[in-house]
């Protein structure tokens, strides 16, 4: 007999222990009958090897295990291939930040190779965290083909690929601006760049016209807006939120179009404290309707800038070092005493100097954002400096293609829009770092400074012998690269985004031709979320179309972002972490993947603990479900043919199973889990659990030995149905269910249910249809009217057709029972004091004006009818208010707008219910 209640504690680690003993992980091997449309195949987006399991790992990850344990149990080979991310800049300062808490040097006292050997010792130790979490969570992952992105393999595969594209011209070495991290000393990606609102100021400063320079600039203008007044200047004003940056300023751009300042476009104005000369230009990047229209170009410093200095021909002066410290190396008109000063520190000592020389014309407070390293928590600078290139705009062509076309799509299909709209406007992707840990770039340097690329030492020593070969001094430098010597490879690392864009094949053995890559490339599909489309993505499209002249993958599914119950994104200052290990701890792992699944159809997922608690019970429901079947003899039959059942609910319920399994697998198919999940519950919860099973409580308990044994056998066989249906999304209670119930090997290993379609019987689910939605109406009646639980009014069916008087007979006793009524008669009306109500065809009567107080009934009704029209009243005054929709946050304005549907939801059913109060008097 199954215990009162299911124990996750003591359960999954069992469970998860006889998988993985199982070898069920793994794809099953090949047969001779075997085609593509036999193979699965999925690559876990890699999570940091620093990280632990967050939430959105959570719903990425069970998202990812319904599809591979969906797709096993359909009979293909399925391969969910697992891995790390070696995570360089966040490995890096893991790693510093526990030498330096241990009292060690830092790593560049410690040196390259020592320091290094340290981070593989950490990730020996500390980097399968997350690894072990994932399999807490049930991640069906075959783990024997677990890869790291910097594992030998994977390092042989960047190497090939660099080297291969630098061949083809499409990775090359450029002086472009990055996003640079001054703390780490590092170019960093878009993405581990945070915006935060700070509080700051634009300060307009007056730059000098040259030679003498004068134009008539309006002060005061008429109703529609043309000017009345002018004043001579000798200047023009432009404001910035980043006085520091002005010692970099090399021209001031006007609207093309701005009639203020066309007579100024190809003068130069006299750059104050250094005394640079630079030109005014026209480009459209300038804003005629922003402070004074005109903005000051420090193309070194700012990427708008960048882009407008390549337009217009203008210098690019590098005012910074690596430290964001100000710098006369490329620019000795700055002043002295401003050299080696902190960007901050320059910043007041410029806007003081401004005030004291007059050109300091206003000083305007605002909020703006200003850019953050996510992890150094610094101001990050644009910065001008040399980096390795990939041209992503020759890579992109192929890969947008493939999308229009359909070799690839997205579901839901409109994320697609965000993917071309990126690739459609590539930039050069920089994939240099500043750092050690990481793919070192496989490129040397030759005494003059030449670059020679190779996969090894070996290789560009062998090309610099051949580069060298006629050199004067050719003996002394052949003998010095014999010895290795002569060529100092590149001190740079590759970003981690770089190798993450090969993992669909390199993790299946790419170059070499594996029966992996034969087998499961191209993948199936890639579930991921919609913040790394075009960071991992795209790119995994570029390289994969480029190497494999495949897409890498058939189906993108993105996952949306999960929220707190309000809608706010989640964080630790906020206090609105929901831990997913503390919720495995608590409830165990079932609830949690569930309320993933259900609630993963939107791009914002609120989630809250008790909704995870609701699901718990979800599971509760089946488990007593089962124990309930035991109680009753409901035991599997060896021979049981489904087919063979006469008792109507069984064929009901046979039906019912049918067109569940096609919804769930349809959904499941179709990558809506969230609809795949929602079958389930309305089937086990309400079809299975609430109907079947009082419907056959009744046969237990009866006479008829015939109709017991069928529906004994009946209901156990549904309930190993279900089990399997159910298994993919809450792979633990199903498997303890299926032991404990006596089934065969492993649920995990059975075979997805497969029904025909004469299963499916009309005659069964109208007659079984009809006395559930006539219970349920009497039941919603009942509540709307306030009707006492222990009382049982007489229902009376009104002027019945044959075939539903044929129904009244044959269910009578079920009638009264489910809908607690004293009696069930038919009439040729309905009889005073009763009221009357629709179910499909069926009219009906239930007689209540004895047991209700209808004055007091009315009054209630009255004022929930009041207390909703207030509710409606004061959510529509805020939608109302033009200011409130465009300032609150979006998820705060959802809330509204649900509020206001629920309330107006509400004020309907109760005066539906004081219409019928009507009847009755």
């Amino acid at each position: 007999m199954l215990e009162k209640t299911f124990d996750p504690r003591a359960a999954e680690p069992r469970h998860y222990e006889r998988w993985e003993a199982s070898g069920l992980f793994a794809p099953r091997e090949r047969a001779a009958t075997d085609g593509a449309a036999d193979a699965y195949s999925i690559v876990i987006p890699p999570p940091n090897v620093t990280g632990s399991l967050h939430i959105g790992h959570a719903l990425n990850n069970t998202l990812q295990d319904i599809l591979a344990r969906y797709h096993r149990m359909k009979g293909k080979a399925v391969l969910w291939l697992p891995g790390t991310d070696h995570a360089g800049i966040a490995t890096q300062m893991v790693v510093e930040r526990k030498l330096a808490a241990e009292g060690n040097i830092g790593r560049r006292d410690l040196g390259r190779d020592a320091f290094i050997d340290k981070v593989w010792e950490w990730k020996a130790e500390s980097g399968g965290t997350i690894v072990r979490q994932l399999r807490r969570l049930g991640a069906s992952c075959d783990w024997s083909r677990e890869r790291f992105t910097l594992d030998e393999g994977l390092n042989a595969a960047v190497r090939k690929v660099f080297v291969q594209l630098h061949r083809d011209g499409l990775i090359y070495r450029d002086k472009r601006l990055v996003n640079w991290d001054p703390h780490f000393q590092t170019a960093i990606s878009d993405l581990e760049v945070e915006q935060k609102e700070v509080e700051g100021a634009y300060w307009h400063f007056a730059y000098p016209l040259a030679d003498g320079v004068t134009y008539e600039h309006p002060v005061a203008f008429d109703e529609d807006g043309k000017p009345t007044e002018y004043e001579t200047r000798d200047y023009i004003v432009v404001a910035t939120t980043r006085p520091e940056t002005m010692l970099g300023d090399t021209g001031v751009a006007v609207h093309p179009d701005d009639e203020r300042y066309a007579g100024l476009v190809g003068k130069a104005v006299i750059l104050p404290i250094t005394g640079r000369r630079i030109p005014i230009v026209a480009d459209d990047y300038a804003d005629p309707t922003k402070g004074s229209g005109a903005v000051k170009i420090t193309p070194a410093h700012d990427f708008n800038d960048f882009g407008v200095g390549k337009r217009a021909g203008l210098a690019t002066l590098n005012v910074m070092d690596s430290l964001a410290r100000i710098t006369a190396a490329d620019t000795p008109d700055v002043p002295a005493d401003y050299e080696g000063m902190d960007r901050f520190a320059a910043r007041k000592a410029i806007v003081a100097r401004a005030e004291e020389e007059g050109w300091l014309k206003a000083i305007e407070k605002t909020k703006h954002m200003v850019p953050h390293g996510d992890r150094s928590g610094v101001v990050i600078e644009p910065w001008l400096t040399d980096q390795w290139y990939v041209d992503a705009k020759t890579l992109a062509q192929p890969a947008i293609k493939a999308v229009e076309q359909g070799d690839t799509t997205f579901e839901p299909a409109s994320y697609s829009k965000i993917y071309f709209e990126w690739l459609r406007n590539i930039e050069p992707w920089c994939i240099s770092r500043q750092l050690w840990w990481g793919h070192r770039i496989p490129a040397w340097y030759g005494p003059d400074g030449h670059i020679f690329v190779a996969e090894n030492a070996e290789e560009a020593n062998a090309a610099a012998a051949e580069h060298y070969r006629d050199d004067p001094s050719g003996g002394a430098l052949l003998f010095k690269l014999t010895n290795g010597e002569l060529l100092v490879q590149d001190e740079d690392v590759l970003d981690t985004w770089f190798s993450s864009a090969l993992w669909p094949f390199s993790t299946m053995g790419w170059p070499d031709k594996t029966e992996d890559l034969e087998r499961f490339y191209p993948t199936s599909d890639l579930v991921t979320a919609a913040d790394i489309i075009f960071f991992w993505v795209a790119r995994m499209m570029m390289m994969g179309l480029h190497f494999m002249d495949e897409v890498p993958f058939k189906r993108v599914i993105i996952n949306g972002l999960v929220r707190d119950e309000k809608g706010q994104k989640m964080s630790k200052s906020k206090g609105n972490v929901i831990d997913p290990l503390e919720i495995i701890d608590d409830l165990g792992a079932d609830p949690l993947r569930f309320t993933m699944a259900i609630l993963s159809g939107t791009r914002d997922i609120k989630l809250s603990k008790q909704r995870i608690e609701g699901y718990r019970n979800f599971g509760t429901k089946l488990w007593n479900a089962a124990r309930f079947a035991q109680m009753n003899e409901a035991a599997r039959v060896e021979g049981f043919d489904p087919a063979t059942v006469e008792q109507t609910i069984n064929r009901w319920i046979r039906g019912e199973l049918v067109k569940t399994e096609r919804q769930v697998a349809d959904a499941i198919e179709g990558g809506r889990f969230d609809d795949a999940a929602g079958a389930l519950y309305r089937f086990i919860w309400n079809v299975f659990c609430d109907w079947y099973l009082e419907l056959a409580k009744p046969v237990f308990g009866g006479a008829d030995e015939a109709a017991k044994a069928e529906t004994r056998a009946m209901t156990a066989w549904t309930l190993d149905q279900t089990i399997k249906l159910l298994h993919p999304v809450m792979p633990f209670i199903t498997e303890e269910l299926w032991t404990q119930l006596g089934g065969e090997g492993l649920v995990m290993g059975a075979a997805w249910p497969e029904f025909p379609e004469t299963f499916i019987d009309a005659d069964a689910g109208a007659e079984i249809g009809w006395l559930v939605d006539l219970v349920t109406e009497v039941r919603a009646l009942r509540g709307e009217m306030n009707v006492p639980p222990s009382a049982k009014p007489p229902l009376t069916i009104v002027a019945p057709d044959s075939q539903t008087a044929a129904r009244v007979e044959r269910h009578r006793d079920l009638l009264q029972t489910l809908a607690r009524v004293s009696s069930v008669q038919t009439a040729d009306a309905a009889p005073a004091g009763a009221v009357t109500f629709v179910s499909g065809s069926t009219t009906a009567a239930l007689a209540l004006a004895d047991l209700i107080d209808l004055g007091a009934e009315r009054a209630r009704l009255e004022k929930a009818v009041a207390d909703f029209d207030a509710d409606i009243g004061h959510v529509n005054k805020k939608l109302g208010n033009p200011n409130f929709v465009a300032r609150a946050a979006p998820e705060v304005v959802d809330e509204q707008r649900e509020k206001l549907a629920a309330a107006e939801a509400g004020k309907a059913k109760m005066q539906a219910a004081l219409k019928r109060l009507e009847d009755l008097t």
